[in-house]
């Protein structure tokens, strides 16, 4: 079998056109060099050098070879530099998935901020719901996934993140009064907007306001936080906003936030990756820019 060791052995002979020289540029003997030299003119079938007692002369095929052997080389070489280059901490492309009621929050803050710790990142972001993006973990076309935990998948593991508290987000008007903080069973069901079926989030809504199979819900189908929170300042209901959408979606819209008495309902988020993934130190410092950066979004909220 051809190697990579005959190859750069052939290429240093070529270099050096004498024998001895080219094996003290591999750091081999004489001898060693001469016989990987002969295998592989025995595996190729052809003579790739005349021996004088003046040096060394390559054979027309000779040449031939060395061309497509140095090409080969410089390949190799080229793999090696990309491969060191991106052993280093989040260097090199990075495939995010995140979820649609946090990737507007938090995207804009933690893209700037990856790029400016690690200038070598790559980043792909996709956003999807939780069930799409764990499949595309699975199958490789994702690196990491920020979600709503738990996530019942095999072969992943998991790091929380923050937690995100639940709000009830109103119209700014006095058509509805609702007292502060809220318990559970105030929140009228008939008038809670919910996000269309696969959004992690209209299940947390359920959770949440646990009387909703009583009555009948209302439901637009509607695909994004800031849709829901549109329909809310428009006066056609009210929906549950996560901490992190609030100083967002309060600039944008005319809407009241409400808390929840204690114990505040919350979603747990996490960092979710592949447990044979060869890259923990890459998620480990991903975890903590996020954390940082979500840290960063819920004081603003709160202020």
């Amino acid at each position: 079998m051809l190697t990579l060791r005959q190859m750069r052995y052939f290429d240093a002979l070529a270099s050096a056109r004498h024998f001895g020289k080219a094996a003290e540029l591999v750091h081999v003997s004489q001898p060693a060099l001469s016989a990987q030299i002969m295998e592989m003119e025995n595996h190729l079938g052809v003579k790739l050098v005349e021996r004088s007692r003046s040096g060394v002369f390559l054979t027309r095929k000779g040449e031939e070879v060395l061309a497509r052997t140095r090409a080969i080389l410089s390949e190799v070489d080229q793999l090696e530099l990309s491969a060191r280059a991106s052993s280093g901490t989040l260097e090199g492309r990075i495939r995010i998935g995140v979820i649609p009621t946090l990737a507007p929050y938090l995207v804009p803050r933690l893209v700037p901020h990856l790029r400016q710790v690690y200038p070598a990142i790559e980043i792909e972001l996709k956003e999807s719901v939780t069930s799409r993006l764990v499949a595309d973990l699975g199958e490789g076309l994702l690196d990491a996934v920020v979600a709503a935990l738990p996530i019942e998948a095999d072969g992943l593991s998991t790091k929380p993140l923050f937690s995100d508290r639940f709000y009830m987000a109103m119209a700014d008007d006095e058509r509805n009064i609702l007292m502060s903080p809220l318990t559970e069973d105030q929140v009228d069901v008939e008038q809670l907007l919910l996000l269309e079926e696969g959004h992690c989030l209209r299940d947390q809504a359920l959770a949440v306001c646990s009387t909703a199979g009583k009555r009948r819900l209302v439901s637009f189908g509607a695909t994004s936080m800031t849709t829901l929170l549109q329909m809310v300042a428009n006066g056609m209901g009210m929906t549950l906003i996560p901490e992190i959408a609030i100083a967002t979606e309060a600039a944008r819209n005319s809407i009241r936030i409400v808390p929840f008495a204690a114990p505040e309902p919350a979603r747990e988020i996490g960092l979710i990756w592949r447990r044979s993934s060869p890259r923990e130190r890459d998620m480990e410092a991903l975890a903590a820019a996020i954390s940082g950066c979500a840290d960063d979004i819920l004081q603003a909220a709160a202020a």
